[in-house]
Parts: structure tokens; C-alpha cells; sequence
């Protein structure tokens, strides 16, 4: 595997962890609270970042993605097991495909558009860790902020939460 693709791996599994203890968290009676009329409702954001790993592997499969074809609507969780379900085959399919690139199609340029123009064009692993990684990491940074609204315990993140210190067990 690539030493590259190796490292991506790593992190996917690191935060793949860390998000499935945040989604879990989303009160499936709560699916069609939003904090605003134009933010997503809990349950659509929900079924949003569970989604992205899959699509990571699908957009990163191709040699790009024409942004005018691409639909707005965000659709609604049906249920937190369907949430985590749609979470867990997500990140089996873009760990698979991560762990199948070869030199060539790893640093081959994959292109975002908007009908005939180019709005970036960069190599396919660059895709994967800031169009997708990152894309994930600040749609769950959002939820974190649903939850705290929510009245609901926010779990650790990249440290300890208001509402949990996973460093309190650590031995002294």
C-alpha cells in the first residue's frame, strides 16, 4: 500500500471512531430540530455526514465532478440505525478504495467543475484529505454545536469535551 494512502487510512480510522460517538449521540426525536431556518434539520445534517464517506469513494472514483449537476437537497435521516448503518458501509467503501490506489490513479489530477469551467484540478489523494476529510470534519464539527444546543452531553473530540475527559482515566 501506499505510504501516502497508508497515512489517510489512519486518520479515516481515527476519525471514523470519533464520529460514529458523535452520531450516535443525535436523538432520533430530534431528527427535525434546526437551529435556523436555513441550517439543516439535526436529522438531515445527521444522514449528511453519515453519507460522506461513501461519497468519497464515489467522487474519488471518478476523474472529477461537474458541481452544476449536483443537487442541494439534503434528505432526511430515516432512523439512528439507519444513520450508523449508511456511516459504517461508508467508510468500508472509501478504506477499500484508499487501500486499492496505485501510484497512477493516487497522484492522477482529478478536476471540480461547474459546467466548462475548471474551478480546481488537483491530484486525487489531495481530493480525499481536504475536499472530503476536511468537507466531513466541519459538517461534524456542526453537530457537535446541534448537540450543545440540544441540551445533549457533547462527547470528546480531538480532547476532552464540557461534557467529557477522556484523559480522567488515565493514570496518574
Amino acid at each position: 500500500m501506499l505510504p501516502a494512502a497508508r497515512l489517510l487510512i489512519t486518520e479515516l480510522d481515527n476519525e471514523a471512531k470519533t464520529t460514529r460517538r458523535v452520531l450516535e449521540r443525535v436523538p432520533q426525536n430530534r431528527f427535525e430540530w434546526q437551529p435556523h431556518p436555513k441550517s439543516m434539520s439535526a436529522g438531515q445534517l445527521a444522514q449528511h455526514i453519515a453519507s460522506i464517506p461513501g461519497s468519497m469513494a464515489r467522487l474519488a472514483a471518478q476523474d472529477g465532478f461537474d458541481m452544476s449537476t449536483r443537487r442541494w437537497e439534503h434528505p432526511p435521516a430515516e432512523s439512528a440505525s439507519s444513520v450508523l448503518a449508511t456511516f459504517d458501509e461508508g467508510v468500508a467503501s472509501v478504506r477499500e478504495f484508499i487501500a486499492g490506489l496505485d501510484e497512477s490513479r493516487a497522484t492522477a489530477t482529478w478536476r471540480r467543475t461547474y459546467g466548462d469551467r475548471e474551478i480546481f484540478a488537483i491530484p486525487r489523494l489531495a481530493m480525499l484529505r481536504t475536499m472530503a476529510f476536511n468537507h466531513w470534519y466541519h459538517h461534524r464539527g456542526e453537530m457537535v454545536v446541534y448537540l450543545r444546543l440540544l441540551g445533549i452531553p457533547v462527547p470528546a473530540v480531538y480532547g476532552r469535551s464540557a461534557d467529557e475527559n477522556p484523559f480522567a482515566q488515565l493514570p496518574a
